[in-house]
């Protein structure tokens, strides 16, 4: 009875410790500690750290290989909280490595990502790494959010300068020269409607000899081409004949023609003075009178003639004496 009452304490015991070990590792495990394996702790100073708390996690990559295991404010310093990072001893990372804090849910919870540098001295434990902050969710919409508040209060603000211009430019003398100008904006319309009906028209009923007349271009066009060595020899002809006239004396022939001009000029000056023959007969018309007498008796003369022929010839039929 003994040795079983004995045996049985043991087994309250070690169950007794078992507990304690399970209930010490699940408290570890909750902390995101790893009491089995081997760890290095680095630091890294912030000026701020919004959410983040010990036992956070630490990724590399996406994948966790640590936690944090301790923020403490250290200093008024511009970078005055201290965490402590806690990292698996299997994990390689080199000493510029940047420990950046950042949003790992949607939920604002913190965690650190260690950005691998690119030094081949890895960290040991109790280095300093370097330190980023990546804008949360609030601040990136603020970052991006106040621009566009700045320049929609200026859209405004010009908007209004605009609505008052227009409703200064647009009183109701603007209104009556707006609605004439599109009213004739109308009729110009039409009026190039109408154009081009017109023209239409015409190219349609005219096409066959607007066709023709493109033909008869075409047909001087090509006897102008083939006969492009004749017009070549009548220019070469015009141009001989224009240097023949330049090497001819022209200024003397002008100066004979010009004297010759002048002498008929001084003679028909004496006609008309009535100097010589010439100007006698044009300016006297006592010849005139007497030429016209003489006219007038000449056909007197002849219509007496006419009348009375016998008075002038005398005709014998049977061949009588001739009287003289």
């Amino acid at each position: 009875m003994l040795n079983l009452k004995i045996k049985r304490e043991i087994k309250i015991g070690v169950l007794f410790i078992v507990s304690i070990a399970i209930f010490i590792w699940g408290v570890n495990f909750l902390k995101s500690k790893d009491i089995f394996s081997s760890q290095k702790v680095c630091y890294a100073y912030y000026p701020k750290v919004d959410g983040l708390v010990a036992s956070n996690p630490v990724y590399i990559s996406g994948i966790k290989v640590g936690y944090i295991k301790d923020v403490s404010f250290i200093s008024n310093e511009s970078s005055s909280v201290k965490v402590a990072i806690v990292i698996s001893s299997d994990i390689k990372v080199p000493v510029n490595s940047i420990a950046k804090i950042y949003s790992a849910d949607l939920m604002g919870s913190k965690a650190i990502q260690i950005l691998m540098g690119d030094s081949k001295e890895k960290i040991k434990g109790g280095e300093i790494l370097k330190s980023d902050i990546e804008a949360d969710l609030k601040e990136e919409i603020s970052r991006q959010v106040v621009p566009l508040k700045l320049k929609a209060e200026e859209l405004m603000s010009s908007f209004d300068s605009v609505l008052i211009a227009v409703k200064l430019i647009f009183n109701t003398s603007t209104q009556k020269n707006l609605s004439q100008s599109f009213e004739n904006i109308k009729i110009t319309l039409e009026n190039i409607k109408n154009t081009t009906y017109n023209v239409d028209t015409l190219v349609s009923t005219q096409r066959n000899r607007l066709a023709s007349i493109i033909n008869n271009f075409e047909s001087i066009s090509h006897n102008i081409r083939n006969n492009n060595e004749k017009i070549s020899n009548i220019i070469s002809n015009f141009s001989s004949i224009s240097d023949t006239l330049a090497k001819a004396n022209i200024a003397q022939t002008i100066q004979s023609a010009n004297k010759a001009l002048g002498e008929m000029s001084a003679i028909m000056q004496k006609i008309n003075k009535g100097e010589g023959s010439l100007g006698m007969l044009v300016n006297d018309d006592s010849l005139y009178k007497k030429l016209e007498s003489s006219a007038k008796n000449l056909d007197l003369l002849l219509e007496d003639f006419r009348l009375h022929p016998d008075r002038y010839v005398k005709i014998s039929v049977f061949g009588g004496k001739k009287k003289q």
